[in-house]
């Protein structure tokens, strides 16, 4: 089988090489020269029998490309990829008709000769020599079987697929040489399979599986005589008997090969003329590939695991080892992501954000303690047309996202357990002016100190005139005090809030280290939604981070399952200071910025945040089985969330709270329905004798009041205060300013 032009037939210099190879071939065998000898001819220059005797392990059985599957958390598909739309089958699963047809025209005495056909070398040399070109070539099943496998082993490697292709000598008489082995150790009716479903049928399908449902919607088990014929008409020259763009060629070809099935006896005479009638009866089902197909809005997400599967070493030790995997294909991949949670974050998306408005949103679920990643989604779809992206809004740019985006006081509770883990009291004062400079120099990383130029120096303000101090951390956090923030970090020092970030999986979207700036506090550094989704899950988890994971179990198209990697859990701060966090955050839902993303009754926490000129608006918040962010903004940084339109709404300035806010509520309410309701293990803050804070939840041991009686508990919260939190003795403490240890 030549290489044929994109119009059909071969070029004049192609001619020649052909005729000459057949031959000379027919010289060769007709001599009974053994064909590795025929390499001291001198034509290895021309192409060669170099390397002459390496028979590659998989040419008997090559590992074709082939589909992967991926899927959701439950087994539902996602979508599928590909780099070879192929799904290999039995013969048991292949028509009668297309074994058949395939024979009668690319090789009708396969089953009489062997990987050499003589009397089709003779017949070739003859016809070619009267008609001075190529009127007929000489090639076996088994040849062309052979060139298969050395161009599906080149892909998409253009210096390796013209080595399999260039029409020399000396890769034809390598190519017989290998035929000879195939045919002894595999027989006709494996190299038939193996040909069947390696071959290239045009309308980037590969193999017959995929070909019968590309042209005609069915599997190949199913097809008729004439649909069979087409099919085998097109492997000659897919572009040329393409029955989609030129069906007269087609049908003109089909019935060339009805013809050819007659005369070889495998059908009547009579049933390929009725068999010419018939129309080509196409069903063309277009290919669906790639994360662009992808349901439930999964598109980045199914980008997600295929950047993940490219670069962990899991999945092999080098980068084109693990390319190669992934494009061989045949995987069936089982992800994290639960359908309920990526229905509701893009219902929620939907309803809030439209594809058309100047900013986008973009959400994350994950589940504390494991780090699966239950959803993602973003307002601006996957693709390649107006108001689409293919940037994935919710990850850092080296997983396909960009560059990332400032969360603002998001950042603040990260400040908070920093502060706590060194020993600073939750009920430390600071005056938190309405404005103030910068501290004068601040302790940062490895002994240096960051200092505010005298000439120049850096100011900030809070959000409004009236949020001026002293105030505690608790009403600090509530009202997202900046002063207060700034005035902790430039006493504790800029080091302990990048190791507390750290630990918590918080790093640049764009690979650079975290600048050892006191502005670090007020969320300077550009994150993604993941990676806020993330951290904030360590607050959930009573202090463990565990690093985002997104799949769960690959097994291949023989059912071996293959390692994943696991996601990697670690202490980043005491159960004591992730509870005091809960605390802390809970109240911003309840009583602070956050009051429009609250869940109800249900326990959540969160903080939202904005950037400078509101470029950014974030709402970051959990529960304790989930754990969510939201941002919003422009992704090119240049619009400004003021007097601006989105979802329909009009917004003079865009908050936290306002936005992002409602839309993290809604996702995490349709994830959530039906999921357990299990509470926080709360504490009870300095000074919070003088708030009504009798709600069961923020007391004592006894998780009914504020355990100043240091009665017997019910367990249901930690018990800091009063009782032990166990339903136990309730020695309990004294419940005041200087409460479980902290000095205020």
């Amino acid at each position: 089988m030549g290489n044929k032009r994109s119009g059909g037939g071969l070029s004049p210099a192609q001619q020649g090489a052909k005729f000459l190879g057949v031959s000379v071939l027919a010289g060769a065998v007709l001599a009974g020269i053994a064909l590795p000898a025929v390499g001291v001819i001198g034509l290895a220059a021309k192409g060669s029998v170099e390397g002459f005797d390496e028979l590659p392990a998989n040419l008997k059985q090559p590992p074709l490309s082939q589909r992967t599957t991926i899927l959701d958390s439950a087994g539902g598909p996602i979508a599928t990829v590909y780099s070879r739309d192929r799904t290999v089958v039995p013969l048991k699963r292949i028509s009668p008709y297309m074994q058949k047809a395939i024979v009668a025209i690319e090789d009708a005495r396969f089953y009489e000769h062997g990987a050499v056909d003589l009397k089709g070398i003779l017949r070739a040399v003859n016809q070619n020599a009267q008609s001075g070109g190529v009127a007929q070539g000489a090639s076996t099943l088994t040849q062309q079987y052979v060139k298969n496998v050395f161009v599906e082993e080149a892909h998409d490697d253009p210096a390796k697929v013209a080595e399999a292709t260039q029409q020399t000598l000396g890769r034809k008489i390598r190519e017989l040489k290998y035929a000879i082995q195939v045919e002894e150790e595999l027989g006709k009716k494996r190299i038939l399979k193996n040909y069947l479903n390696i071959t290239y049928f045009g309308q980037a399908a590969y193999g017959v599986e995929a070909a019968s449902q590309r042209y005609f919607s069915k599997p190949a088990k199913d097809l008729k005589v004439q649909e069979a014929a087409l099919l085998a008409g097109i492997v000659q020259s897919p572009s040329r008997y393409d029955p989609v763009n030129d069906a007269t060629e087609a049908k003109q070809r089909r019935n060339v090969v009805l013809q050819r099935m007659a005369d070889t006896h495998d059908i009547s005479q009579a049933q390929a003329d009725r068999a010419k009638k018939t129309p080509l009866g196409l069903d063309v089902s277009r290919p669906k590939n790639g994360c662009i197909t992808a349901v439930k809005g999964a598109g980045f997400f199914c980008k997600y695991v295929e950047k993940v599967f490219k670069n962990d070493p899991a999945f092999g030790r080098t980068k084109e080892a693990r390319a190669k995997l992934w494009d061989r294909g045949g995987l069936r991949i089982r992800t994290t992501l639960d359908p309920q949670t990526q229905r509701s974050v893009q219902a929620s998306i939907k309803d809030h954000v439209y594809q058309t408005d100047d900013v986008a949103t973009a959400a994350t679920i994950v589940e504390p303690g494991t780090g699966k990643i239950l959803g993602m989604g973003q307002s601006r779809p996957f693709g390649y047309g107006k108001n689409e992206t293919e940037i994935n809004l919710s990850v850092d740019e080296s997983m396909g996202g960009g560059a990332g985006y400032q969360p603002g006081s998001t950042f603040k509770p990260i400040v908070a357990a920093a502060a706590l883990e060194r020993g600073m009291s939750p009920g430390k004062r600071y005056s938190a002016p309405y404005e103030m400079p910068y501290p004068s120099s601040v302790a940062a990383c490895d002994g240096k100190t960051w200092r505010n130029d005298p000439n120049l120096p850096a100011k900030l303000t809070n959000e409004n005139e009236s949020e001026v101090g002293p105030y505690r951390l608790r009403e600090a956090t509530a009202k997202s005090v900046n002063t207060y923030f700034v005035q902790m970090i430039g006493e504790l020092g800029i080091c302990p809030v990048t190791e507390m970030a750290g630990k918590m999986g918080v790093e640049r979207a764009n690979g650079k280290p975290m600048d050892q700036a006191p502005s670090i506090a007020l969320g300077t550094q550009e994150v993604s939604p993941l990676t806020m989704a993330s951290a904030y899950a360590t607050f959930a988890a009573r202090g463990r981070y565990c690093t985002p994971i997104a799949i769960e179990s690959i097994s291949t198209i023989a059912g071996k399952s293959l390692p994943v990697p696991k996601s990697r859990c670690s202490r980043a701060m005491s159960e004591r200071t992730a509870d005091t966090i809960n605390t802390l955050l809970k109240g911003v839902v309840e009583d602070g910025t956050g009051k429009q993303a609250g869940l109800g009754s249900r326990d959540s926490a969160g903080k939202t945040g904005t950037t400078d000129y509101r470029y950014a608006a974030w709402f970051a918040g959990y529960t304790p089985n989930m754990s969510g962010a939201v941002w919003v903004g422009d992704p090119a940084h240049e619009r400004k969330m003021i007097d601006i339109s989105i979802g329909g709404r009009g917004y003079g300035k865009v908050f936290g709270g306002e936005v992002p806010g409602p839309i993290w509520r809604d996702a995490m309410s349709g994830a959530l329905s039906g999921k357990p309701d299990p509470r926080f293990d709360t504490v009870r803050l300095p000074g919070d004798r003088d708030r009504d804070d009798h709600d069961g939840h923020d007391g004592g041991g006894n998780g009914d009041d504020d355990g100043d009686d240091g009665k017997p508990g019910d367990g249901r919260d930690r018990g800091n205060g009063g009782g032990n939190g166990n339903g136990g003795n309730g020695n309990g403490g004294r419940g005041d300013d200087d409460w479980g240890g902290w000095d205020d």
